[in-house]
């Protein structure tokens, strides 16, 4: 089995509702993607996946939902009042969290087509949430 991951990058502030601890205050994070794409075979090109391709149509979803939005739960408070003030939060039905927003990239990814096998999402530098389908051995298994 082949793989390939494409970092990305962007900026994001939420709160964690239902949470006891600092990150129940709205804050930010310099977040960066991992993609892993996957293949059992390579295209006529050699790859897996062009890296440019993966920037392209993940990076379109990322800068114009999550990139510099605050992310928040549908029933924060925080959402009518930024709606008031003119900002578009992106709203999520879950809390989130870098494991939800790992899974809603995957997602998308998956929604594009994209050959997914995971998404990690770097919160900071030396802490990270990963979403794949299937646990950690689904794709060996297949």
């Amino acid at each position: 089995m082949h793989t390939i991951v494409k970092r990305l990058h962007f900026c994001y502030g939420h709160r964690l509702l239902d949470y006891n601890g600092k990150c129940a205050r709205p804050h930010g994070h310099n977040g960066v993607i991992e993609v892993e794409l996957w293949s059992q075979t390579l295209d006529h090109r050699g790859m897996v996946f062009d890296f440019t391709d993966v920037k392209t149509q993940l990076g379109e979803f990322i800068d114009a939902e999550l990139d510099h939005r605050m992310l928040l739960r549908q029933d924060d408070p925080l959402v009518p009042a930024l709606q008031q003030l003119g900002e578009i939060p992106y709203i999520m039905d879950v809390n989130p969290t870098a494991e939800n927003i790992s899974k809603l990239i995957f997602s998308e990814a998956k929604a594009r087509e994209l050959p997914i096998a995971a998404v990690r999402l770097w919160e900071t530098p030396d802490a990270f949430a990963e979403y794949r389908e299937g646990g950690l051995n689904a794709d060996l298994e297949a």
